[in-house]
């Protein structure tokens, strides 16, 4: 079964270009994970830069949760954060159009 997740990233004050470059340059490693169908980040009003995420299973989250992209990721935005990254895992519940209704 798919899996959607939104991670929010507070940078420090002052740090999130920083972030949001660190972010870029650890993307292509996510990209190249079995699984990945959507990996975007997204620069929200509040501040924060959320990414958005669509895995082919859930299995597939699973393991980039344990991979060694997502070490990369940490180590290259660990000192960029105010806290610690918000993340949400959904699974989607498809409505209207496959167009209009799913990610």
């Amino acid at each position: 079964m798919t899996a959607v997740v939104t991670a929010v990233f507070t940078p420090l004050e002052g740090r999130k270009d920083e972030l949001v470059a660190a972010l870029r340059e650890t993307m292509p490693g996510v990209h190249a994970e079995p699984g990945c169908e959507l990996y975007a980040i997204h620069d929200a009003e509040d501040g924060t830069v959320t990414m958005i995420e669509k895995w082919t299973t859930r299995e597939d989250l699973d393991a980039h949760s344990r991979g060694e992209a997502v070490a990369a990721l940490q180590a290259a935005t660990g000192e960029l954060l105010a806290g610690p990254v918000d993340v949400v895992i959904m699974t989607p519940l498809p409505a209207g159009t496959a167009e209009q209704g799913e990610l």
